[in-house]
């Protein structure tokens, strides 16, 4: 096989940590992480990209250890104020992230994509792979609940989960382009991972902007999902509600038949080895592995394995 080119979905704190590992072991040039961008949304007058935000700090090394979201060593003197004066407080934007959001709203306003905006930022971290929002059109994910339509991050922060989720709409999706080098990267890669990220609203949206799902399916690639959800539970973030309030049991298996043809080989944790079976049943190899990622040695970890099982994939098909 020619150099292995990976292409990688990811959003939320799973999704960052196993790109971190992919950008550990993979050589510069290698690798382009394709993020969600409908958990984007507008806020005190800024344009917030949460899990683009989180995939660039984790890359960069300066995301906030203790919650994976967030700065390292941030203050929050603005957030102090805004409450003081009586403003919303319950987004919190430290002062070092608040400053990220002044600067892509001035340039989103000048015209600018959200695309070279990402790149110009990346490159500003020195962060040596490609990342990509997937789309550079505003597609805000809604979250259709038993108290009505919520935006994501009403429904996410504010309500903290706590309304029950009947079903998801991504706004516009059917318009959307996807961001100039996803469709290229996709179709050059020899293996697609769909990180270890919320199935409906990570994943989800970047599989409906239209024309990312065919590059995907176009012949001669690998493609391999890492479950989020392990032991019926989900490491972080509401994927395993969600999909009980969906009159679905939250399982590996159950992720595995969510992504259906569009796998050709599932990565679970040990812990739900004995799901193997059915998921083979269906066409899709299945790696068995400690799939949890407390340590930057344990993403990069994991990381080889998943690579070196979609090498495999990839060389037999």
């Amino acid at each position: 096989m020619a150099q292995l080119k990976v292409a990688a979905l990811a959003g939320g704190v799973g999704g960052a940590k196993l790109a971190d590992g992919l950008a550990q072991i993979l050589p510069p040039g290698s690798l382009t992480v394709i993020v969600n961008t409908g958990d984007d949304f507008e806020h005190l007058g800024l344009r917030i990209c949460p899990d683009v935000d989180t995939v660039c700090y984790t890359l960069a090394g300066i995301a906030n250890p203790a919650t994976g979201w967030g700065r390292a060593d941030e203050t929050w003197q603005a957030m102090e104020t805004l409450g003081a004066l009586g403003g919303p407080t319950w987004f919190r934007l430290g002062d070092r992230d608040l400053g990220v959001h002044l600067e892509r709203t001035r340039r989103l306003r000048m015209g600018h994509p959200l695309s070279r905006i990402t790149r110009d930022f990346c490159r500003s971290w020195g962060i040596q792979h490609t990342v990509i929002p997937m789309s550079d059109d505003f597609v805000p994910t809604w979250v259709y609940t038993n108290e009505g339509e919520l935006g994501f991050q009403e429904y996410f922060v504010h309500r903290q989960c706590h309304p029950q989720v009947t079903g998801f709409r991504f706004e516009g999706i059917e318009n959307a382009r996807p961001a100039p080098g996803v469709v290229e990267a996709l179709r050059a890669a020899n293996l697609v991972i769909l990180c270890p990220s919320n199935p409906w609203v990570s994943i989800g949206p970047i599989l409906a902007v239209p024309g990312i799902r065919q590059a995907i399916e176009e012949p001669r690639k690998a493609v391999v999902a890492v479950s989020p959800i392990i032991g019926g539970q989900a490491i972080k973030g509401p994927a395993a509600k969600m999909y009980r309030e969906l009159g679905i049991e939250p399982t590996a298996l159950a992720v595995a038949r969510h992504y259906g043809s569009l796998l050709s080989g599932f990565v679970i944790d040990t812990v739900d080895a004995s799901q193997s079976g059915e998921i083979q049943a269906a066409g899709v190899q299945t790696l068995s592995t400690a799939a949890v990622m407390k340590t930057r040695a344990d993403r990069a970890r994991l990381a080889g394995e998943v690579v070196e099982f979609g090498r495999r994939l990839a060389v037999q098909g």
